[in-house]
């Protein structure tokens, strides 16, 4: 099974927090992915390209796996941090 996934990544879940509220005035995943992700995926917007089913970690397949496509998740903790994550 192959999934696609945009994904924000951030040190503090108030961070992640602030970053649902933005969502919600309008700003786009991307362009505050580029802003504010730890992850080098954020100067591509999030992208994390096509991947197999297993090759993300536990918390973060799960989260991914209950999504609709183009659906943002919850807040998402794995040991890197925390993440908004959206389904393509």
């Amino acid at each position: 099974m192959k999934l696609k996934a945009k994904h924000i990544l951030v040190t503090h879940e108030y961070e992640a927090s602030d970053l649902i509220k933005k969502l919600n005035e309008g700003k786009t995943f991307e362009e505050l992915a580029k802003d504010f992700s730890l992850c080098s995926s954020g100067s591509n917007g999030g992208d994390l390209g096509e991947f197999s089913k297993g090759m993300m970690v536990p918390a973060f397949e799960k989260a991914l796996l209950q999504l609709k496509p183009n659906e943002v998740s919850g807040i998402v903790k794995t040991q890197f941090g925390y993440h908004l994550i959206k389904r393509l």
